[in-house]
């Protein structure tokens, strides 16, 4: 391959994508995971004060 083949700069691009939707997938994952776990802890809180 040449240096500057188009092949490249699509791969890297598709990695670069890839990479990103990831990132934003497992920030999205674990916020919604703290989400619950606090509305668990709550409810939990709540029920114990009771």
């Amino acid at each position: 391959m040449k240096k500057n083949s188009s092949w490249g700069w699509i791969i890297a691009l598709l990695s670069a994508a890839v990479a990103v939707a990831a990132a934003v997938t497992t920030i999205m994952v674990v916020k919604k995971k703290k989400e619950k776990d606090n509305e668990e802890l709550e409810e939990y809180l709540d029920n114990a004060i009771v």
